[in-house]
């Protein structure tokens, strides 16, 4: 097996630029829409307008140059190519931190963090930052065979981590980044100095299906957390489609450049700062279409939904237990989330914000840079 390192830029050509922009100029529209809110799902007349912002204002070019100053490279491994991000700090000693994304995000989400956590003022607080693309996503594509799950994923990382030099690192991640990042630490303890997990409400939802919850949970704090699980109950079908038929779900995801902004756009409206009324209000536009335009260039909305396919039929869950230290940063936070997550407070460092939601690093990225420096000074 190969352990070479390959440099790596992106480079859309100008006629898949094209292609794209006469798909979206032929979309074929609903031809009602009853409710004309987000109660069914996303209202057509902002999916017009998100989609007619996508064809003629927004600049692949300029967000492409954007991505392209974080150097990157690819390696294989067990066959299946990996793509990674890895911006070395100016800072001679830099502490090594690998950022792990989830669905429906990609390295895209932690490019506007990358520069400050690498070169900060206070050369005691950078990090050489490693950003890999999860295997289906991006340019980890495409897929070489069935099986890439949670061990799979996190065993390659660990791998892209020795190739690159690294004996000792700390991790961070939000969604199936934080599951990667945990299952780092549960597999490479002598490894992981410490595991910084993001987290929102989105958590209490799934506590309450995959974890055992406290048996003196009160019958108040038990009606709080199913109201807040039938509050987002009509929003996972995203997850039984991708856990059940994730391959029938590809063709329309690989076809329509409507139908995968869609597809992403309503979870960023779900998932982000329930104070802003618009996912393009809580992330940045271009920020949220670079995202977007991501999974369409590279044809990975399919491709990534298979992870849900190998995790929900894997033997191993989405958490492993460790040792290691963990920090959680929550946003969005509620009263219920350190009383089900951590019920012992044995957490050691556990910050709470009222703002913010799934995707912090593109939603309060100074919130969330502040929190991991804070977490690691002690780790490092």
């Amino acid at each position: 097996m190969s352990n070479e390192i390959n440099s790596f830029s992106l480079a859309v050509s100008d006629a898949e630029i094209a292609d794209l922009k006469t798909r979206l100029a032929q979309t074929r529209w609903p031809d009602s829409d009853p409710a004309g809110d987000w109660s069914r799902g996303v209202p057509l007349d902002y999916l017009r307008g998100l989609a007619a912002y996508w064809a003629d204002g927004f600049d692949w070019r300029k967000a492409e140059a954007a991505l392209n100053r974080l150097p990157q490279f690819t390696t294989e491994i067990d066959g299946q190519v990996f793509h990674f991000a890895h911006l070395k700090s100016r800072h001679s000693g830099a502490f090594p931190l690998v950022l792990c994304h989830g669905w429906p995000g990609s390295f895209v989400e932690f490019a506007g963090i990358a520069e400050a956590l690498a070169n900060p003022d206070d050369p005691a607080e950078a990090f050489d930052v490693i950003i890999p693309s999860l295997p289906g996503f991006g340019y980890s594509k495409p897929l070489s065979c069935a099986g890439w799950g949670m061990p799979e994923s996190t065993r390659a990382y660990a791998t892209i981590m020795e190739r690159l030099g690294y004996a000792r690192y700390g991790a961070h991640g939000s969604d199936i980044g934080a599951g990667i990042a945990g299952h780092l630490a549960s597999y490479f303890p002598d490894r992981l100095t410490g595991v910084h997990v993001a987290s929102d409400q989105q958590t209490l939802v799934h506590a309450g299906v995959y974890l055992p919850l406290p048996a003196d949970l009160s019958d108040k704090e038990k009606a709080e957390l199913d109201a807040i699980k039938a509050g987002l109950r009509d929003g996972d079908g995203y997850m039984r489609q991708q856990q059940g038929k994730p391959q029938t779900l590809a063709y329309g995801l690989a076809d329509s450049p409507v139908g995968q902004l869609a597809w992403i756009a309503e979870k960023f409206r779900e998932w982000t700062d329930p104070k802003k009324a618009l996912p393009d209000q809580a992330v940045e536009r271009d920020a949220l279409l670079t995202n977007i335009a991501l999974y369409w260039f590279t044809n990975s909305g399919g491709s990534s939904a298979q992870f849900y396919w190998e995790t929900a039929h894997a033997k191993t869950g989405w958490t492993a237990p460790s040792g290691v230290p963990t920090g959680w940063a929550v946003f969005n936070t509620h009263p219920l989330m350190r009383r089900i997550m951590d019920a012992e407070n044995k957490i050691a460092h556990w910050t709470e914000f009222t703002s913010g939601g799934h995707f912090p690093a593109m939603e309060q990225p100074k919130l969330l840079v502040e929190d991991i420096r804070k977490f690691f000074r002690r780790l490092r």
